[in-house]
């Protein structure tokens, strides 16, 4: 019986979309020494034993089973590199968050209107800093948005008589139907208007997230409830990243290089904070401080988080990194962003 012909010679070369993932790279990395041996079929048309030298040069080559890339699956038996954890790099996002949150809590000791500029320099930062990490179809239209957005809620916040959240809720609406607007009105028309316009509510949340602190601290012993919160969001978010630095353990994720260890330091170093600044400040009591000090700082370690994931996700799909610098302090800026709310809601049913 003549032997079975090769599987070139029977269907053609392998198609690229079928290719194995291994024979790809044998290919691009050189020639390919598997087929070095083979001899013509008309010379073993008669031979009916099997071919061993081609089942033997037609196996993997073992000595490259290690080399293979993110998007490849990994060989029978090993894991895929984690993406490293770069301690320099964590220890200056953490400094990164401690600087925001002192900020923060600095400007809340000043005037309303001093602490509507600090904050307005924040939202800038922030808008800046999720426009160039979240890459919109439309930056220039997100950017505007959340620029205009940031000024609106800042003039509401200290100039409204008596202080409410209800301008910043008007604001938002009206931020997001201009929006809406230059969404459609741009020259690629609907092409991504989904996307761009996710990205435009995230910005302005963020912003008037940002502006509820202004109110916030209008109220009687508001300034207390700011230093608070903001001391367990920053300490929170300080400890998790100068833990990774050191030992990100164990891995949340394997894509997302941040340790769970961190995390839960964190956030009990940020409750126990706030619990001691309760104690310390008149009129703030410590068990109160504690428990609104660890919503706070739950929600901003948990945004810190979340923004490790998206990224993590970004890269899986094969999308490219986005700029070295926004993509490390999106985390922080996020975290205490959307930490506001919760220091609102939790200053308002247990410390004011």
């Amino acid at each position: 019986m003549p032997a079975s012909p090769p599987p070139t010679e029977d269907f053609g070369a392998w198609p690229d979309a079928t290719e194995p993932a291994a024979r790809r790279r044998r290919r691009d990395a050189g020639p390919d020494h598997s087929k070095g041996d083979r001899r013509p079929d008309d010379s073993r048309a008669g031979d009916s034993r099997p071919d061993n030298s081609r089942q033997d040069n037609a196996r993997p080559d073992d000595s490259r089973a290690g080399d293979f890339r993110p998007g490849d699956d990994a060989p029978d038996g090993q894991q895929q590199p984690l993406p490293p954890v770069r301690r320099w790099v964590s220890l200056g996002v953490a400094g990164f968050a401690a600087l925001v949150a002192i900020a923060l809590i600095v400007g809340a000791q000043t005037r309303h209107e001093s602490y509507a500029v600090v904050m307005f320099g924040v939202q800038a930062l922030f808008v800046a800093v999720w426009t160039i990490a979240s890459r919109p179809p439309a930056p220039k239209v997100v950017g505007t948005v959340g620029i205009a957005v940031a000024l609106g809620t800042d003039a509401a916040a200290v100039f409204t008589r008596p202080a409410s959240l209800a301008p910043l809720a008007y604001v938002t609406a009206a931020g997001f139907i201009i929006g809406v607007v230059g969404q459609l009105t741009r020259p690629a028309g609907r092409q991504r208007v989904t996307e761009s316009l996710g990205s435009s509510l995230v910005v302005t949340l963020g912003v008037v997230s940002l502006a509820s602190l202004i109110v916030l601290g209008r109220s009687p012993k508001g300034t207390q409830a700011i230093v608070a919160c903001l001391a367990a969001a920053g300490i929170a978010l300080f400890i998790a990243r100068f833990a990774d630095s050191i030992a990100a353990l164990p891995r949340i994720a394997p894509q997302v290089p941040r340790g769970g260890a961190g995390v839960v330091l964190g956030t009990m170093v940020g409750t126990a904070a706030a619990g001691a600044i309760g104690n310390y400040l008149d009129g703030l009591d410590p068990l109160p401080s504690a428990l609104a000090g660890l919503a706070t700082a739950i929600v901003a370690v948990m945004v810190d988080l979340s923004v490790g994931y998206a990224e993590a996700s970004r890269l899986i799909d094969g999308d490219e990194p986005a700029l070295w610098l926004a993509r490390h302090i999106q985390g922080p800026i996020g975290a205490l962003a959307f930490a506001a709310p919760a220091a609102y809601v939790a200053s308002t049913l247990l410390l004011l």
